[in-house]
């Protein structure tokens, strides 16, 4: 069995019962249960559609988003998720580089790198390698006020913990943001890069080795070892190229506004709903949100 999720923006809730029917009437669904008034709806199917890519392109064009998993052990134990553009709407090796006025060219590089396009070590030891000579205080000037937290991180977080679960977030980034973001969101542990500091600037170096895509499938075998739970009791969430490793591993991965090359290898995958959408898709109901 399967179960059918749509949803859309929070902001712009225009999630249509008649698509919700039609859709449920063409795939010989189960009753439609709303989980969000207007904005996230889902009903069971036997078995897999097989035109479910030409269905999910006309649903993206109306705004909405399609998603199919198993209704199986929907539910997940565990939240591995990146930071970058992911639980916050910022690249920081970006905004750090804008406050050293090599932003264009820094901004260049990530896209590449979070589009497949270079490799991500080779990519991230360039860029802090440009960011040599920066005050130390500046990354907590833009901490400050430049990030900001992606809508829904924190409900997401609040009601996954409410149920027992453990969150875990494993960024390609660097730990002086996110300590900031694991602590602001609730997180258990965190993961990330370490910046050089000598004499109160940045050295242009990066602490060794470099947490990449590799990192984050070990973070997500380690983890779960630890805790003793299984791959598949884990919902995976990112954006970029190297998060692509633990997207595929996780029993559930969800590429969120993903760069267009990672969703094109991703099964379920967010572009207009917030990070509540990673409780839609688990069968969370909007009643079933922690504050």
């Amino acid at each position: 069995m399967y179960t059918v999720v749509l949803l859309t923006s929070p902001q712009a809730r225009t999630l249509e019962p008649a698509l919700v029917e039609n859709l449920r009437n063409a795939w010989g669904g189960g009753e439609a249960v709303w989980l969000a008034p207007d904005e996230a709806a889902e009903f069971g199917i036997a078995q897999q559609p097989d035109n479910f890519e030409a269905v999910w392109e006309e649903c993206q064009k109306m705004g909405v988003d399609l998603v199919v998993v198993p209704t199986a052990n929907r539910r997940k134990r565990m939240l591995l998720a990146d930071m970058d553009s992911t639980m916050i709407q910022q690249e920081c090796i970006d905004e750090l580089a804008d406050e050293a006025g090599v932003g264009a060219r820094v901004k260049d590089i990530t896209a590449r790198a979070m589009n497949g396009e270079l490799d991500f070590d080779g990519a991230l030891r360039e860029r802090v390698g440009l960011l040599k000579g920066l005050p130390e205080s500046v990354i907590g000037k833009v901490l400050a006020e430049r990030i900001t937290l992606m809508p829904g991180g924190p409900v997401l977080l609040a009601t996954m913990k409410a149920q027992g679960g453990h969150a875990a977030l494993v960024s390609g980034g660097f730990t002086a943001f996110t300590a900031r973001v694991a602590d602001l969101l609730g997180f258990d542990e965190h993961r990330a890069n370490t910046l050089l500091v000598d004499k109160g600037v940045l050295s242009g170096e990066v602490g060794m080795p470099i947490l990449g895509k590799q990192a984050k499938v070990d973070a997500l075998e380690q983890i779960t070892a630890r805790l003793g739970i299984a791959e598949a009791d884990v919902i995976a969430v990112g954006d970029g190229a190297n998060d692509l490793g633990m997207l595929k591993r996780a029993g559930l991965g969800v590429a969120l506004h993903a760069k267009p090359a990672v969703a094109a290898q991703c099964n379920v995958r967010v572009n207009f709903g917030d990070l509540t959408a990673l409780l839609y898709v688990q069968g969370y109901a909007q009643s079933d949100f922690a504050a």
